[in-house]
């Protein structure tokens, strides 16, 4: 059975990564009796100017997009109920903060050297969306990290130092280079960019046309 690779560029901080994640795997077990795949996440940095101590989520959003903080609550609660669709837990989106997620990504580089960054990643969408908890901060990173058999006292050491750093740093701008402006971004066998939280059916039709076109080209 051919193997698809699929590069996952996500931020924990962004609403539609966790959506466009959960749709994916939906895409992928629609495909499962014709391919298999292996999915490697990476980091972005959607709010890489956000000071320290975070902003209010609808001042951030509203500044960002240009929109008054009313159009983008409507715009929030239409993506809590994409959300809700999934099963996804939503619960506290609204109540969240914009954050820097840099740090957030030094411990999910090193949960990834461990094997556990998707499980780690998927934590952390429900903490901030779902409890609207900070993922930047220790005392929310280190007992996930633990709940995923990880050292909590190394996560905290991580966080102290600049550990990861320069990797995260390099990987971010990799995938810029190679063109991903935005999240969630899906780059499929190295090659082809499928950008947004697309619907599971239009997943699994793009993933299975350019296993087609790559198993001809093999011919």
């Amino acid at each position: 059975m051919q193997t698809v690779k699929i590069d996952l560029v996500s931020d924990v901080v962004c609403p539609w990564c966790p959506i466009g994640e959960a749709r994916l795997r939906q895409a992928m077990t629609q495909l499962a009796d014709e391919l298999r795949f292996e999915v490697e996440w990476h980091p972005f940095l959607l709010n890489p100017d956000v000071p320290p101590e975070g902003r209010p989520i609808l001042a951030h959003l509203s500044e960002k997009y240009g929109r008054s903080e009313s159009e983008m609550q409507a715009s929030q609660a239409e993506i809590v109920a994409a959300a809700r669709e999934l099963g996804l837990d939503f619960e506290q989106a609204l109540a969240r903060r914009s954050w820097n997620t840099f740090d957030t990504h030094r411990v999910l580089a090193h949960a990834k050297d461990h094997g556990c960054d998707a499980a780690m990643n998927r934590a952390l969408f429900a903490a901030y969306f779902g409890r609207a908890e900070n993922p930047t901060d220790p005392a929310v990173l280190a007992p996930i990290a633990e709940s995923l058999g990880l050292d909590g006292a190394e996560v905290r050491a991580i966080l102290a130092s600049d550990r990861y750093s320069e990797r995260v740093r390099a990987e971010i701008e990799h995938w810029r280079a190679l063109g991903v402006s935005s999240v969630p971004s899906f780059i499929v066998d190295g090659r082809y960019l499928l950008a947004g939280a697309q619907p599971p059916a239009a997943l699994a039709d793009a993933l299975r046309r350019i296993a087609t076109e790559e198993d001809a080209e093999r011919v």
